[in-house]
């Protein structure tokens, strides 16, 4: 994929933390991360995108921010969705690969070689973490429902966004910074179905994706509503696929849109 960067990276690695009302659960994510790159020699930052909490998330971001140094605070308003931060995160970052990670920490920093190293090596221009695929660990297993809800989904899109990628919820995905650029410069969706634009986008531009397994572990304390958030992932769904049928993205309609 070769794509033309406005400006040159200046540190090798972001890791883009989107939050929205994350106080009771950021804090280790934070420290865990920061405490396992800081050994590596890397030049990296930690950025905090926080999608207008009504909680303390921000005090606690920045008052970590001052102890360490690699964790800065993006925060936005009004409340807009996940979608939005991760983007605001994505196009914000300074490093030559970007990695997005869930504030809940349920994939560990030592999952970082499994996305990071396939764009290091040039093998891939976006790597995906999967727990459905071969090398894959589940820690502690999501409940039924959840299993269930994440399947689904990927049914749903698979045929008409992004064939063959088996895992497209999973909240670990890295992006050097080519193909971050091209990709959410065009994306539009703010909601849950960011990740089904983003590859969608990625593979209409050419991008090599690369899926990868990842050790995972559920987070009972997750937001997700099952009948609530799969009519706006089917909703948001339908909206990409207009998108890309009018032109929105800029690209030309194709025959599976």
């Amino acid at each position: 994929m070769r794509l033309e960067v406005p400006r040159l990276p200046i540190i090798t690695l972001s890791i883009i933390v989107p939050a929205y009302n994350e106080e009771k659960r950021i804090a280790p994510t934070l420290a865990a991360f920061d405490d396992h790159l800081r050994g590596l020699g890397l030049r990296y930052e930690i950025l905090v995108v926080d999608d207008g909490s009504s909680d303390g998330t921000v005090e606690l971001v920045r008052r970590i921010a001052s102890e360490r140094p690699a964790v800065c605070c993006l925060p936005t308003r009004p409340n807009k969705g996940k979608g939005h931060a991760v983007r605001a995160g994505m196009l914000a970052a300074r490093g030559r690969i970007r990695v997005m990670v869930d504030a809940d920490g349920s994939i560990p920093p030592d999952q970082l070689p499994a996305v990071v190293g396939p764009l290091m090596a040039g093998a891939a221009d976006i790597a995906i973490g999967s727990r459905y695929i071969e090398g894959a660990r589940v820690a502690e297993r999501q409940p039924l429902w959840r299993r269930a809800w994440s399947r689904l989904v990927n049914r749903v899109v698979q045929r008409t966004l992004v064939p063959g990628v088996r895992d497209t919820q999973c909240g670990f995905k890295a992006f050097t910074a080519e193909s971050a650029l091209a990709v959410f410069q065009r994306c539009r969706i703010d909601g849950w179905a960011f990740d089904l634009e983003a590859l969608a986008l990625a593979h209409r531009l050419g991008a090599r994706v690369l899926e990868v397994g990842v050790t995972w572990q559920d987070d009972a304390r997750s937001r997700v509503n099952p009948v609530k958030d799969f009519i706006k992932v089917i909703r948001e769904w339908r909206l990409i696929r207009s998108n890309f049928k009018s032109g929105v993205y800029g690209l030309l309609p194709s025959a599976s849109s």
